[in-house]
């Protein structure tokens, strides 16, 4: 029997040659967020023109694939992404990019069903350990379901990468890969924070009104989940817990100001649950062989029933645009294509399952169309085209900068009469019209 390193050596090839094994018509599974493979994605470049009908699938690349741009015909190449990043989303407006709808908890069960099968898998990993085995980074999620459905899987080692530890699955061993690559170990890709507006900063401070000690968290990504992070370093919070979909920079800023220590978790407790992380240096620093932390498939993390056997769970995200009946629209804005449902779903209906929990979808009252013009975010009904990631009936609070509306419980006049009171002032008397005229029945004297 090989030992670890002998076969190490007997799996390790040049890039081209791995990479030789992508033929035409195969689905070949890129790696997710910062877990995708520049490299690998260099090399399929280089045979792009030579191959046809290959459909290339990722999860959150932060970067358009070269693959991609070498064939701007889509005679060679269709792409798919789970979750849109700024990339993707501009792929996409130029017909380049489609989306794979799902619930986020359920897409490793895609790849045991058969839903989905790779060709190829193509993942970035640590170097090996003694034991032979090759750790995933910040990515879990849905990696290893990939790799188990893959015909083939081809691994690129990055001295780069942080060893993130488990939890479960965060691991492969060598016998699970088929050819071993060593490139330029690129540094790990960084994404910054989302700049913080004065909005978000109101509607934090709305939101630190219901976290308490003892609460555990999940934080979406945006400007409004990181005015929460740093108000809540700043905080005299005590004993809070994590477990989210996404780890960012500011849970770093939380847990050394002291905030978090996950004493009152009910599962997972002392430790930072998630799924993946993207950030800057900081938290890749932080994540790095560091016991506190604890990542595991998105069918852990954001199975509703598992987020809800936390008490007092405190979930935050963003929105696009609620109507009145109180459907959130989160990934696209009428038919344009913008993120994906992600977990928004998974952790707003995880939150109502939680003993004390509450799940806040967040947004700005107003924002600014393409010729400068004031709109509402709250609205009659959403426009032709934009797609519901949240429907009315799990729906939970929603949150401006102008209070909070609970959307459980309610009536359609009652849900309709909570957020036109939320909605910026310069559009209720429109808004109470429209509800009128649509015959949801608002009591627009109370308003």
């Amino acid at each position: 029997m090989l030992s670890y390193k002998e076969e190490y050596k007997k799996k390790l090839v040049p890039v081209e040659e791995a990479m030789s094994v992508i033929k035409s018509g195969d689905l070949v599974h890129y790696g997710e967020f910062v877990m995708n493979s520049r490299y690998l994605d260099e090399s399929l470049a280089k045979r792009v023109p030579e191959l046809e009908n290959i459909i290339i699938r990722t999860v959150t690349c932060p970067f358009p694939p070269k693959a991609v741009l070498a064939d701007p015909e889509r005679k060679h190449v269709i792409y798919d992404d789970l979750h849109f990043s700024g990339a993707s989303r501009k792929l996409h407006d130029q017909g380049l990019c489609n989306y794979l709808p799902l619930t986020y908890h359920e897409v490793p069960s895609f790849y045991e069903r058969g839903y989905i099968k790779p060709d190829v898998s193509l993942i970035m990993v640590t170097p090996m350990d003694e034991h032979g085995f090759f750790n995933l980074g910040t990515s879990n999620s849905i990696t290893h379901a990939a790799v188990d459905a893959a015909k083939v899987v081809i691994a690129e080692v990055n001295t780069s990468v942080p060893k993130c530890l488990g939890g479960n699955r965060e691991c492969l061993h060598i016998s699970e890969i088929d050819y071993i690559v060593e490139g330029p170990n690129y540094p790990m890709i960084e994404v910054p924070p989302a700049p913080v507006s004065e909005v978000d900063k109101k509607v934090a401070e709305i939101i630190m009104q219901e976290i308490h000690d003892g609460s555990c968290l999940q934080l979406g990504i945006g400007g409004m989940p990181n005015a929460i992070g740093a108000m809540i370093a700043q905080s005299d919070l005590k004993d809070l817990g994590v477990h989210t979909e996404m780890l960012v920079d500011s849970f770093v800023d939380m847990y050394e100001a002291g905030r978090i220590t996950g004493r009152r978790k009910q599962i997972d407790k002392g430790k930072m649950v998630y799924t993946f992380a993207m950030g800057t240096n900081k938290l890749y620093e932080f994540m790095n062989n560091n016991p506190v932390c604890a990542s595991y498939p998105v069918n852990y993390t954001n199975n509703p029933f598992v987020i809800g056997q936390n008490d007092n769970m405190v979930c935050i995200n963003n929105a696009v645009q609620v109507d009145l009946y109180g459907q959130v629209a989160s990934e696209s804005s009428g038919p344009r294509h913008i993120s994906g449902t992600g977990g928004q779903l998974d952790f707003i209906f995880g939150s109502y399952k939680s003993k004390g929990g509450k799940g806040f979808i967040c947004l700005s009252s107003t924002y600014k169309d393409d010729q400068g013009n004031i709109k509402s975010r709250i609205v009659p009904t959403l426009e032709p085209g934009t797609i519901v990631t949240v429907p009315r009936t799990i729906n939970f609070y929603v949150v401006t900068e102008y209070g909070i509306a609970n959307m459980k419980g309610k009536s359609t006049w009652e849900r309709a009469e909570a957020l036109i009171e939320i909605a910026h002032p310069d559009f209720r008397d429109e808004l109470i019209k429209e509800a009128e005229g649509l015959r949801i029945w608002v009591r627009s004297n109370k308003i």
